[in-house]
């Protein structure tokens, strides 16, 4: 089988790759988009959630609760 022949549209083969190269392409954008998306979704939210939980929260100067509001002078 000469390249002519091969080039003739013998089969169909390369209708083929007319559809199916695009659409291959296009899906792996969608993949790679997709996936760059998730990435940033995950990291907003692990900023929200170390935004909401704040700084830790200091210790009491007066641990008693029984002297909270009462000053002796």
């Amino acid at each position: 089988m000469n390249p002519a022949e091969l080039l003739a549209h013998q089969g169909g083969w390369d209708e083929l790759l007319l559809v199916a190269a695009p659409l291959g392409i296009i899906a792996g954008l969608l993949v790679f988009a997709n996936r760059r998306v998730t990435a940033k979704l995950n990291e907003a939210v692990e900023q929200e959630e170390s935004a909401a939980a704040g700084p830790p929260a200091a210790a009491p100067d007066n641990p008693n609760p029984d002297s909270i509001g009462h000053h002796d002078a």
